[in-house]
């Protein structure tokens, strides 16, 4: 059987525990399932700039970029405020993402019914949510060009960030958008700002005559992004797919999270696009930050990275009963009244890092016997 290769990356602050929790279950699938992965580790964020004054090495850059998949912890903390900017924390991931070309940048939000009260919305509006943000990762203000700080003398400064989107940018995540709303609701909504944005303007004419030359069969819905924000805290429900661009993904994926109740529930993939065997490049990470806060202090949710590894083995390595597994073995983890801190509710059960992720690994066992 070919290996499987996997670059893990667990990073700053939390992110080495909550990986932790993910190895137990990568050594129970090669042992008792026979899975074959390969796994090699790196530095990311925080502790390559300690370790190599970069926030990823040229090395561990070349590991990723030959590893079947990334699985990815949590990068920065209060340690690295002061680093200049170009080495700090976030530019490692920044790197990973423009350097494997990851464009489509996936993240669920997901209310399991056990958490509907853990949500800050009423847990009529969260109960059975199962959304997807589709968001473009390589484009958009966050790379566009120029991007400086100015000086224009007398005290003052001007910060320039640029937004940009050219036509094949937006069909091809439209594309992805469509495509996998084709396998849930068949519901695509595109949150852009066209009122005061020409890029917002292109975006909505593009992501149109996507759907309308290929993709006719999926329904289209068009907001302007503010407006969806308001939306996702007033009938989070209406929507299936949202397919949206860099800056606002980054927005309203988040906000979508905090509907789930705690960010430290939801997970995330980045992919690219398809090579000449259909493989794509692909980088996993949980949605949550480093939260330096609590690190080291084993009352982090792993349950985010372990949901992460769960999306690996669907996108990246076609393991869809066993990513199907994973993910039932969390809800029925959940649903035993196992809680960390994050979620806790009166009449659970409390645990630690370490407890959590052995609950879902036991419950796991049992689903792939």
């Amino acid at each position: 059987m070919t290996a499987r290769t996997l670059l893990l990356l667990p990073g700053d602050g939390i992110g080495p525990e909550a990986m932790a929790e993910v190895r137990k279950i990568i050594a129970y699938m090669n042992a008792e399932l026979g899975a074959g992965f390969e796994t090699d580790e790196g530095l990311v964020g925080g502790s390559a700039y300690d370790a190599h004054g970069a926030a990823i090495s040229e090395g561990d850059m070349e590991k990723a970029l030959a590893a079947d998949a990334v699985l990815f912890g949590a990068v920065g903390g209060p340690k690295w405020d002061a680093v200049p900017y170009e080495v700090r924390p976030e530019a490692g991931l920044l790197r990973l993402r423009k350097d494997l070309k990851l464009f489509a940048n996936l993240r669920p939000a997901i209310c399991y019914p056990a958490l509907a009260n853990a949500s800050s919305l009423k847990p009529e509006l969260v109960e059975g949510l199962d959304i997807l943000i589709v968001r473009e990762l390589t484009g958009g203000v966050y790379f566009g060009e120029p991007k400086e700080i100015i000086d224009l003398g007398n005290g003052q400064k001007r910060g320039i960030d640029t937004q940009v989107y050219d036509t094949y940018e937006i069909e091809r995540i439209a594309g992805v958008a469509f495509e996998l709303a084709r396998t849930r609701g068949n519901r695509v909504c595109s949150m852009e700002k066209r009122n005061v944005m020409k890029s917002g303007v292109l975006w909505n004419q593009v992501v149109t005559e996507t759907h309308k030359r290929a993709y006719s069969d999926v329904q289209l819905e068009h907001m302007l992004a503010d407006a969806g924000g308001m939306q996702l805290v007033r009938a989070p429900k209406q929507f299936d797919v949202i397919v949206t661009d860099n800056l606002f993904g980054d927005m309203l994926s988040d906000v979508a999270a905090m509907l789930t109740g705690s960010l430290g529930m939801l997970p995330s993939a980045s992919l690219g696009a398809p090579d000449a065997k259909g493989q794509r490049k692909a980088l996993y990470e949980p949605v949550h930050g480093s939260a330096p806060d609590i690190a080291g202090k084993g009352i982090a949710n792993p349950i985010a990275m372990i949901a992460s590894f769960a999306m690996c083995l669907r996108y990246s390595f076609n393991m869809v009963a066993e990513a199907d597994n994973l993910e039932k073995a969390i809800a029925e983890v959940l649903d035993s009244g196992v809680r960390t801190g994050d979620i806790m509710s009166e009449g659970s059960r409390q645990v630690g890092t370490t407890e959590m992720g052995d609950a879902i690994l036991t419950a796991f066992k049992a689903l792939s016997a």
